[in-house]
């Protein structure tokens, strides 16, 4: 089998790599295409697998739309050359605008609810989009729901051995709590509108957490000089042995929100439109908080995190969350492998 993956976010190359290392030892055949805006080559790299650049993207509604002719045309090159038997990647249009050009099954993942654009320019041309069970929307008879979250694709304990190294690279003790945070850039195409934390609350959160617990900032943004001594600086492959570790995750992204969960970490998440797997990382098993981006709301993801902190028992019983989890959910990239498979057969 001949399986074509593009990739458009870092957290791509995470969904997919463990995917790709199974298939491959199988003896499928199998390309990887993906942009180069943040770090994803940096991660392919790191995991080893070849890839084919496809450009860093446009920001911008007009620079998008430019670039959504370029990359079609970019991907159907590659495509007429390796002639896939299937396209597969997470919620973005190009691979199947181009599968459906080339008449090619186009299999999408997606669990956010809120990418209208990327939904309207993508699920007209996928022939099936796999969601998790909790996902908020129904997408038709194209849509398959299935029981569990992206994150475990590459989080599962079947892949992921967290190393204590990470620690040291840190500069903190065995045991000694400390907080992640995360603060995005919102420009992406389902970020229009979105402000994020004002500056004042960004330092107030981390004047409140620093009183419990040391604190490490990851931003997509350049940090004000008052916050540049909170900037974490380690290796891009290392954040998830630092989010297992942790205490806490503080910040704007749903991601890194529920990797924390699923590690066996709480997180505060604050977002406007919210997403269906952090309402049930919160409903189901309080490992997730989730706030708006309203004045009101950033103060009480404020004091949240703080009462979050008091608490010495907290990694304790997020274990016991955690080993839930696992048992209650599949191992996405095993159900990736066995749909793949019989969808070609």
């Amino acid at each position: 089998m001949r399986i074509l993956i593009d990739i458009n976010h870092p957290a791509h190359v995470h969904y997919f790599r463990n995917f790709y290392k199974i298939m491959t030892g199988k003896g499928h055949s199998i390309l990887f295409v993906s942009r180069n805006k943040e770090i994803e080559h940096q991660l392919l790299d790191h995991y080893q697998i070849p890839y084919i650049n496809r450009g860093k993207g446009k920001e911008g509604k007009f620079g998008k739309f430019t670039y959504l002719l370029y990359a079609n045309f970019k991907l159907l090159r590659i495509s007429l050359r390796f002639k896939p038997d299937v396209f597969l990647n997470f919620l973005h249009p190009y691979p199947s605008q181009v599968a459906k050009l080339l008449g090619k099954p186009s299999l999408v993942f997606s669990d956010t609810e809120h990418a209208k654009l990327h939904h309207q320019l993508t699920v007209p041309y996928a022939t099936h989009i796999f969601t998790p069970s909790c996902y908020r929307n129904d997408l038709g008879e194209k849509q398959i729901r299935f029981n569990s979250f992206m994150e475990l694709s590459y989080l599962h304990p079947n892949y992921f051995h967290p190393q204590e190294d990470i620690l040291d690279i840190l500069g903190v003790k065995k045991n000694e709590p400390y907080v992640i945070v995360r603060f995005v850039s919102w420009a992406a195409a389902h970020d229009f509108g979105h402000t994020g934390m004002s500056l004042d609350n960004k330092v107030h959160a981390i004047e409140s957490m620093a009183k419990y617990a040391r604190v490490f900032i990851s931003s997509e943004k350049q940090l004000p000089d008052s916050l540049q001594k909170y900037q974490i600086s380690i290796p891009k492959n290392k954040m998830h042995d630092a989010l297992y570790f942790s205490t806490l995750l503080f910040g704007e992204s749903a991601t890194m929100a529920s990797e924390a969960a699923v590690l066996g970490t709480s997180a505060i998440f604050l977002d406007n439109d919210g997403r269906g797997y952090t309402d049930e990382l919160e409903s189901k098993y309080q490992m997730v908080f989730n706030f708006t981006e309203s004045e009101n709301d950033q103060k009480k993801a404020i004091k949240k995190a703080v009462e979050l902190l008091q608490n010495t028992d907290l990694k304790k019983e997020n274990t016991l969350k955690r080993e839930r989890i696992l048992r209650e959910k599949l191992d996405t990239t095993a159900f990736m492998v066995t749909t793949v498979e019989n969808f070609i057969k």
